[in-house]
């Protein structure tokens, strides 16, 4: 058994949380849920497994996961971050098991390759794999950017590398059930995207400074030095035509089409609509002060 601690975020994830802790538990020495009150079986579930559960009420993934992290005081030497509908490989865990150890005291910090699987068909073409993220890091010495969409990890010091296995991104759930969840990112992606125009509140640059070069942080670069830059709308069609024909999304077969215009067109188009409907609202008003009231009974989250 590790010196880790695995946290995971939940919310009605019974048909999933069994998957994700069973892969967990031949190296993890405690595994902490961080519940927003499941309505369903997901806390049995979890308990019946050997996980540690905390329940509190739900703002956003960012601030969630640094309660977490704040709160469970972890006392072993690393800590883990997944999410409730991904697992880890047989590969991938004993790579875990046998490297972990024997990392020396300069690295901080694991990357790990997420494989994600639609319709059950894993997704290999159109940028989606590998996408590399810090999922590991020693005790101490990482944090959650405090955002409203696509949060990361980020190191306080030290270095990361990159381990060679995969964990699995594999949700069960209907398209239906997608949208709605994707319909929800689309109006914290815009809150975020207003935020950089107005500067509503504080902006959390922690991946950008950091020294090295990530995965993670040349996408954030391009996505709000460039794509968030192009006029309305070009920006969905110009992403989905890179995806799927450039980078032979094509590949990836029916599944493949629902995937990359769902979550490469679809997705991103909403979010310009939404960026669009909001800022008619809030470019009217004579401060921020305003705006960032307007935007919080527009979109009822409280974003101080």
């Amino acid at each position: 058994m590790l010196s880790l601690t695995v946290i995971i975020l939940t919310f009605n994830e019974e048909k999933h949380i069994e998957r994700c802790i069973q892969s967990l538990r031949p190296l993890a020495e405690k595994i902490f849920i961080i519940d927003s009150f499941s309505t369903d079986r997901t806390v049995g579930i979890a308990e019946s497994l050997g996980a540690i559960v905390r329940q509190r009420p739900w703002k956003n993934h960012a601030e969630q996961f640094q309660w977490g992290m704040d709160n469970c005081h972890a006392d072993t030497q690393w800590v883990m971050r997944m999410d409730a509908d991904e697992y880890l490989l047989p590969e991938l865990s004993k790579e875990i098991q046998d490297r972990l150890p024997q990392l020396s005291p300069d690295i901080t910090g694991v990357n790990l390759k997420r494989r994600h699987i639609h319709m059950n068909k894993w997704i290999r073409h159109g940028t989606r794999y590998p996408l590399t993220l810090l999922r590991i890091w020693r005790t101490g010495k990482g944090r959650i950017e405090q955002r409203w969409m696509d949060e990361h990890v980020i190191l306080t010091e030290g270095a990361a590398i990159t381990f060679q296995h995969d964990f699995c991104d594999h949700n069960l759930n209907t398209i239906t059930w997608w949208t709605e969840k994707h319909n929800g990112y689309a109006t914290r992606e815009a809150i975020d995207v207003l935020n950089n125009k107005y500067n509503l509140f504080q902006i959390d640059t922690g991946l950008a400074m950091q020294t090295k070069l990530s995965q993670a942080s040349i996408k954030r670069f391009v996505k709000e030095g460039l794509y968030n830059r192009l006029p309305v709308f070009v920006g969905p069609f110009l992403y989905f035509l890179y995806r799927y024909f450039l980078r032979l999304g094509f590949l990836d077969g029916k599944a493949g089409i629902v995937y990359h215009f769902l979550q490469g067109f679809w997705y991103r188009f909403l979010v310009d609509v939404k960026v669009m409907e909001l800022d008619n609202e809030l470019r009217l008003l004579p401060d921020n002060h305003s705006r960032l009231k307007k935007l919080e009974t527009l979109t009822g989250l409280s974003l101080r």
